[in-house]
């Protein structure tokens, strides 16, 4: 099989291998990576070995495997020709997602376009983000698409980093004034006591995810003069009553840990020209004994209605460390068990 090129590559002698020919040498040495680290990761996770032959790969293994190899390999390939990097996430999405991204339909608002027939990715000031599993490719076009969207699933799925990567993307692009990130400022587990310091200072830490998360997207001078402009705003849950929030982006993250009652109030704050985002873990929830959780409640109220999108994430979307996945396997087998 030939990639970029016309010309296939010889056939080979032995049916238990793949041969892909690739033809600029340079784009190959990318693709194979610093001490072909690249290709070690794709043997790794598909089970195969891959031999490198001056401008052919050569694909030993099942053949089953080997055609995910071959597909991998070619939409790796083809990244590489489009000018952008290929790196260990990169490799990790086209696993997941099948060895490449497939006509994405027909969809409203002139924001999706960019997505007909192509890739789907969200543009930030300082990287572009694309989603690495079917679950997140699924959730990153309902924000664009939905007035409102849950994110429901376990941690590492990249529920608010996504949705936040989606924030800044709408609000470069003008298509929204303000981004607001919220969270219940609730303890997770242990009492923390009385912190010191100001209003701001007593809340950041229950913050901080938020902020890690906009300095992946924002140059640290523009955040800091769009967070003294208000035009980006990080607050608790509690700072969102008696608001109406119009032509923003909002999102809230940890829903799980907010009431019936906080759920409700900050629902009702969406106003004209607005999006909101409401991201949680329902096997995370923080709130003291006897306490609903209102994400239940609204997944229950809301499920039926126009315009809000429920998506949902498991152990396989875990783009964290691949141990992640497995804890959260063996957490979730056990609360079956009882």
């Amino acid at each position: 099989m030939a990639i970029g090129a016309l010309t296939p590559p010889p056939p080979s002698e032995n049916p238990a291998e793949s041969l892909v020919e690739f033809p600029d040498n340079r784009l190959l040495i990318d693709l194979c990576g610093e001490y072909d680290r690249n290709l070690a990761e794709i043997e790794q996770k598909l089970g195969v070995q891959i031999l490198r032959r001056g401008n052919l790969l050569a694909i030993h293994g099942e053949e089953a495997a080997q055609k995910e190899a071959v597909e991998v390999l070619g939409a790796l390939y083809q990244r590489l020709e489009s000018g952008r990097d290929v790196g260990q996430g990169d490799i990790d999405r086209e696993i997941r997602m099948g060895g490449g991204e497939t006509e994405t339909g027909t969809r409203d608002g002139d924001q999706l376009e960019m997505f007909r027939g192509g890739p789907v990715e969200i543009k930030t000031r300082k990287k572009l983000v694309e989603p690495r599993t079917e679950a997140q490719k699924a959730y990153v076009l309902n924000l664009f698409q939905n007035e409102m969207a849950f994110g429901i699933g376990p941690a590492g799925t990249g529920k608010t980093y996504l949705a936040v990567a989606v924030g800044v993307s709408m609000f470069i692009g003008g298509h929204v004034d303000k981004i607001i990130l919220s969270r219940p400022a609730v303890e997770a587990g242990e009492k923390l006591g009385y912190l010191p310091g100001d209003m701001k200072e007593k809340v950041d830490p229950y913050m901080q995810p938020l902020y890690d998360a906009l300095n992946d997207f924002l140059p640290g001078k523009q955040l800091a003069k769009l967070m003294e402009e208000k035009r980006i705003e990080i607050a608790p849950l509690a700072f969102m009553r008696g608001r109406t929030l119009s032509n923003a982006f909002v999102v809230l993250d940890e829903a799980q840990n907010a009431t019936t009652m906080q759920m409700k109030m900050f629902l009702t704050r969406l106003g004209e020209g607005s999006r909101m985002v409401i991201t949680g873990d329902r096997t995370q929830i923080d709130l003291p004994r006897g306490m609903h959780s209102g994400l239940a409640d609204a997944e229950r109220l809301l499920s039926g209605i126009d315009r809000i999108s429920f998506n949902y994430f498991s152990a396989s979307d875990v783009v964290r460390h691949p141990l992640v996945a497995a804890i959260i396997r063996a957490y979730d087998a056990d609360m079956e068990k009882s």
